[in-house]
């Protein structure tokens, strides 16, 4: 089993938008970075955890805890031409960009961005990392389960 922070603006899909959609469940679309997508493709398993991250935001954190729930899936939106996800050089048989459904297991008390970063021992947490802009990072076990007891 793996553990991924995933960031999600909370004026697109907030954790309270999950917990209201059909079965909890959100396919994570519009990834459009290839190191991001490469994570979904190619490493993301069902059963994975997830720490939903607010982003962009007026208080960004960690708002909830999901799961991966179906495994890697052409993003339909990259073949949607008024869309601003859509990707010319994509074609059904040829897809560039792909999302996996992510399923609420509960949400949580925001754990600020400014209190991970008050916690030493989170202090290789790749959000936490200089420069770094990635939606979707693997979390080290270690930190999961640090980040869990802060949840508690």
């Amino acid at each position: 089993m793996r553990y991924w922070l995933m960031k999600s603006e909370p004026s697109d899909v907030s954790i309270d938008d999950l917990a209201s959609f059909p079965n909890q469940t959100v396919d994570w679309y519009g990834v459009r970075n290839y190191q991001a997508r490469n994570f979904m493709r190619d490493q993301m398993k069902v059963g994975d955890g997830v720490l939903f991250y607010h982003s962009n935001c007026v208080e960004p954190g960690i708002a909830g805890i999901a799961e991966v729930s179906r495994l890697a899936y052409p993003d339909r939106l990259q073949f949607e031409p008024r869309h601003k996800y859509y990707d010319p050089k994509a074609t059904p048989e040829n897809p560039r960009w792909f999302n996996v459904d992510v399923k609420l297991v509960r949400k949580t008390r925001l754990l600020s961005l400014k209190e991970l970063r008050e916690t030493p021992e989170l202090a290789n947490l790749r959000i936490l990392q200089r420069g770094n802009r990635l939606s979707i990072t693997p979390v080290d076990p270690r930190d999961w389960e640090i980040i869990l007891d802060k949840l508690k």
